[in-house]
Protein backbone atom coordinates (compact mmCIF):
# COMPACT_ATOMS: atom_id res chain seq x y z
CA UNK A 1 0.00 0.00 0.00
CA UNK A 2 1.11 3.52 -0.81
CA UNK A 3 0.10 6.19 1.67
CA UNK A 4 0.13 9.96 1.55
CA UNK A 5 -1.62 13.01 2.93
CA UNK A 6 -3.93 15.81 1.84
CA UNK A 7 -2.01 19.09 2.14
CA UNK A 8 -3.21 22.59 3.12
CA UNK A 9 -4.29 23.26 -0.50
CA UNK A 10 -6.35 20.04 -0.56
CA UNK A 11 -3.89 18.30 -2.90
CA UNK A 12 -3.55 14.54 -2.38
CA UNK A 13 0.23 14.05 -2.14
CA UNK A 14 2.33 10.88 -2.09
CA UNK A 15 6.08 10.29 -1.95
CA UNK A 16 7.70 8.44 -4.86
CA UNK A 17 11.23 7.30 -5.57
CA UNK A 18 12.29 7.75 -9.21
CA UNK A 19 15.36 6.03 -10.60
CA UNK A 20 17.54 6.76 -13.60
CA UNK A 21 19.28 4.24 -15.87
CA UNK A 22 22.52 4.29 -13.88
CA UNK A 23 20.79 3.64 -10.56
CA UNK A 24 20.67 7.23 -9.30
CA UNK A 25 17.50 7.98 -7.31
CA UNK A 26 15.44 10.99 -6.34
CA UNK A 27 12.57 11.28 -3.86
CA UNK A 28 9.59 13.20 -5.20
CA UNK A 29 6.44 14.56 -3.63
CA UNK A 30 3.76 14.07 -6.29
CA UNK A 31 0.16 15.23 -6.47
CA UNK A 32 -2.54 12.76 -7.54
CA UNK A 33 -4.27 14.18 -10.65
CA UNK A 34 -7.21 12.08 -11.85
CA UNK A 35 -7.61 14.43 -14.83
CA UNK A 36 -4.15 13.46 -16.14
CA UNK A 37 -4.17 10.26 -18.19
CA UNK A 38 -0.38 9.69 -18.24
CA UNK A 39 1.89 8.08 -15.65
CA UNK A 40 3.94 10.86 -14.10
CA UNK A 41 5.15 14.37 -14.83
CA UNK A 42 8.58 15.46 -13.74
CA UNK A 43 10.42 18.82 -13.83
CA UNK A 44 13.31 19.20 -16.31
CA UNK A 45 15.84 19.54 -13.48
CA UNK A 46 14.92 16.09 -12.15
CA UNK A 47 14.89 14.55 -15.64
CA UNK A 48 18.46 15.83 -16.17
CA UNK A 49 19.63 14.89 -12.66
CA UNK A 50 18.50 11.29 -13.21
CA UNK A 51 19.84 11.17 -16.77
CA UNK A 52 16.56 9.78 -18.11
CA UNK A 53 16.66 8.56 -21.72
CA UNK A 54 14.55 10.50 -24.22
CA UNK A 55 11.65 8.45 -25.63
CA UNK A 56 9.92 10.97 -27.91
CA UNK A 57 7.51 13.87 -27.96
CA UNK A 58 3.72 13.77 -27.60
CA UNK A 59 0.87 16.18 -28.11
CA UNK A 60 -1.70 16.64 -25.37
CA UNK A 61 -4.67 18.85 -24.60
CA UNK A 62 -5.05 20.57 -21.25
CA UNK A 63 -8.40 20.92 -19.47
CA UNK A 64 -8.95 24.31 -21.14
CA UNK A 65 -8.38 22.70 -24.60
CA UNK A 66 -4.93 24.29 -24.99
CA UNK A 67 -2.71 22.10 -27.18
CA UNK A 68 0.73 21.44 -25.67
CA UNK A 69 3.69 19.20 -26.46
CA UNK A 70 5.62 17.17 -23.91
CA UNK A 71 9.04 15.58 -24.14
CA UNK A 72 8.74 11.98 -22.94
CA UNK A 73 11.41 10.07 -21.03
CA UNK A 74 11.79 6.55 -19.65
CA UNK A 75 12.16 6.04 -15.92
CA UNK A 76 11.74 3.52 -13.14
CA UNK A 77 9.65 4.30 -10.08
CA UNK A 78 9.27 2.30 -6.92
CA UNK A 79 5.55 1.66 -6.89
CA UNK A 80 4.13 -0.18 -3.91
CA UNK A 81 7.64 -1.43 -3.13
CA UNK A 82 8.29 -2.78 -6.63
CA UNK A 83 10.27 -1.24 -9.51
CA UNK A 84 8.00 -0.24 -12.38
CA UNK A 85 9.14 0.96 -15.82
CA UNK A 86 7.12 3.98 -16.96
CA UNK A 87 7.17 6.94 -19.30
CA UNK A 88 7.46 10.42 -17.80
CA UNK A 89 6.19 13.67 -19.31
CA UNK A 90 8.57 16.56 -18.69
CA UNK A 91 6.73 19.56 -17.21
CA UNK A 92 7.76 22.74 -15.38
CA UNK A 93 5.41 22.03 -12.49
CA UNK A 94 5.03 19.98 -9.34
CA UNK A 95 5.17 16.27 -10.24
CA UNK A 96 1.76 14.76 -11.00
CA UNK A 97 0.70 11.12 -10.71
CA UNK A 98 -1.81 10.27 -13.43
CA UNK A 99 -4.35 7.59 -14.09
CA UNK A 100 -1.99 5.34 -16.08
CA UNK A 101 0.22 4.90 -12.99
CA UNK A 102 -2.87 4.29 -10.83
CA UNK A 103 -4.22 1.61 -13.21
CA UNK A 104 -5.05 -1.60 -11.34
CA UNK A 105 -5.24 0.16 -7.98
CA UNK A 106 -7.87 1.54 -5.63
CA UNK A 107 -7.46 5.21 -4.63
CA UNK A 108 -8.99 6.41 -1.37
CA UNK A 109 -8.72 10.05 -0.26
CA UNK A 110 -10.07 11.51 2.98
CA UNK A 111 -10.63 15.01 1.61
CA UNK A 112 -9.71 17.23 4.54
CA UNK A 113 -6.47 18.93 5.53
CA UNK A 114 -4.21 16.21 6.86
CA UNK A 115 -6.52 13.55 5.42
CA UNK A 116 -5.25 10.13 4.51
CA UNK A 117 -4.39 9.14 0.93
CA UNK A 118 -4.24 5.38 0.34
CA UNK A 119 -3.44 3.54 -2.88
CA UNK A 120 -3.85 -0.22 -2.83
CA UNK A 121 -3.44 -2.81 -5.55
CA UNK A 122 -6.61 -4.56 -6.72
CA UNK A 123 -5.88 -8.19 -5.92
Amino acid sequence: MIEGVVNESYDAVIALTAQGPRGQTRELGAIIDTGYSGNLTMPPTVVRELGLPFAGRVQAFLADATRVFFDVYEATVLWDGQPRQITVHESNATPLVGMALLRGHNLNIDVERGGRVAIQANR
